[in-house]
């Protein structure tokens, strides 16, 4: 695991133990994902953010609305994947950036408790799986 990646683990478990986020994280996240967490503050905002979980067993995965005039949704794990042009771009294939604005925001909503809570059974959401 990246330094990078360790201190952003370390402030979201400090906004998770507390459910919000001070100028002080913020200022710390900014530095280690510049536009990016600008991008996904703006998307949480909107509630952008929706948390599928599946039932009885408890998986879940998030879908991220995207900024741009289409409001595609993007399926997310916050800390290893994303469907949009950029996680594979700027990711995995130049490595420029260690995630995306859409894994930004299903993160800052997770620790947030700021998500729209959708849960569908075991099946739907393999299904929904099954298309990534």
């Amino acid at each position: 695991m990246s330094v990078t990646l360790m201190v952003a683990d370390t402030v979201w478990s400090n906004i998770e133990s507390t459910g919000s986020v001070t100028e002080e994280q913020l200022s710390i996240l900014h530095m280690l994902f510049g536009k990016n967490l600008e991008k996904a503050t703006r998307i949480v905002d909107k509630r952008g953010v929706k948390k599928i979980s599946g039932l009885p067993s408890g998986r879940s995965i998030f879908q991220v609305v995207g900024e741009s005039q289409k409001r595609e949704e993007y399926l997310c794990f916050p800390g290893d994947y994303c469907g949009c042009y950029s996680f594979f771009y700027d990711v995995v294939s130049r490595g420029e950036q260690q995630c995306c604005k859409h894994q930004l925001a299903a993160r800052l909503a997770s620790s947030l408790g700021t998500y729209s809570e959708i849960e569908v059974s075991d099946e739907h959401l393999a299904m929904i799986l099954s298309k990534i």
